[in-house]
């Protein structure tokens, strides 16, 4: 089995839900890490939602207030685990408003 670390990350995400990564077929992949960053000038809302593959969605984060400029630390010393096709989904409140890095370890 081999480990590969990677960084999956998103830019601009608005209003609708955004698939920010998803584990590939015969993978297995553990999130280290996870990071949403406010980029305008006033506070919006995120939410993080887990979807597997049978589309169960289950919330991982609802309706949180990042400030302008900031940048939220999430599942920070947590790990979760992805299964094939399972994938982390982000959205805001405000369009064009919200980047987003993930620190991933895919098993293969």
């Amino acid at each position: 089995m081999a480990n590969t670390f990677k960084n999956a990350s998103s830019a601009g995400i608005g209003t609708g839900y955004t698939s920010v990564y998803t584990a590939p077929s015969s993978t297995t992949t553990v999130i280290l890490g996870m990071s949403l960053c406010n980029t305008t000038t006033g506070t919006i809302v995120a939410d993080v939602q887990f979807r597997d593959a049978g589309s169960s969605v289950r919330k991982m984060l609802t309706s949180v207030d990042i400030p302008a400029g900031s940048t939220l630390e999430v599942l920070s010393g947590q790990k979760y685990i992805l299964e094939t096709t399972d994938d982390i989904q982000v959205k805001s409140n405000t369009a064009t408003s919200l980047d987003v890095v993930m620190g991933v370890m895919e098993i293969t």
